[in-house]
């Protein structure tokens, strides 16, 4: 960060999305039937099943996969994946816990200034788009960190990523450009 602005920027993590396999066959009938907080949707061939604590959304197929949606951490999404195999267990299934592995990681995190989003796309215009007739923000795409940047012209980011240390990293590679094409301030 720039050392005449000491401020810690927070980093919300807002959404964890998580996968993994059951290594079973899964009959979503009798899920839909005997299953708590679920939702049978046969014209997709999925079952949406939810758990309070920790709040987790979980879509799972008849193959064995499930995605997990809605945990704010790694460990969150980890647990809640544990608790919801445990969940069919208990239904019947010989469900062995497999192949979990996070899969997106979506945060938000606000610059202490506001920013001027065609200085930022010219400064970065091969990695930096900003189209105001489509999207009220800049994207600015980080490859090697397989991170994507939102960038809003009151200083809100927004970034997806595979994991909380590479969404973390791509918002400590974008400060300095953010700040040096932030709007001055008025008074």
């Amino acid at each position: 960060m720039d050392s005449n602005n000491d401020e810690a920027l927070d980093i919300i993590v807002t959404n964890v999305v998580a996968t993994f396999r059951t290594r079973c066959h899964l009959n979503l009938r009798t899920i839909a039937l005997e299953g708590n907080n679920v939702i049978y949707k046969p014209e997709v061939g999925k079952v949406l099943m939810k758990l309070r604590k920790p709040k987790i959304t979980a879509s799972i197929w008849s193959s064995g996969k499930i995605i997990c949606t809605g945990a704010t951490s790694e460990v969150e999404a980890k647990l809640g994946a544990r608790r919801l195999a445990r969940c069919l267990q208990k239904l019947g299934f010989k469900v062995r816990f497999s192949a979990f592995k996070v899969v997106n990681v979506l945060a938000v995190c606000s610059m202490p200034f506001a920013v001027h989003l065609i200085d930022f796309t010219k400064n970065n215009r091969p990695i930096a788009s900003y189209e105001p007739e489509l999207h009220p923000a800049a994207t600015y795409r980080i490859k090697h960190l397989k991170a994507t940047i939102q960038v809003f012209s009151t200083g809100s980011i927004t970034v997806t990523g595979p994991n909380v240390q590479n969404v973390a990293t791509a918002v400590e590679q974008v400060y300095p450009l953010l700040f040096e094409c932030q709007k001055p301030l008025c008074k």
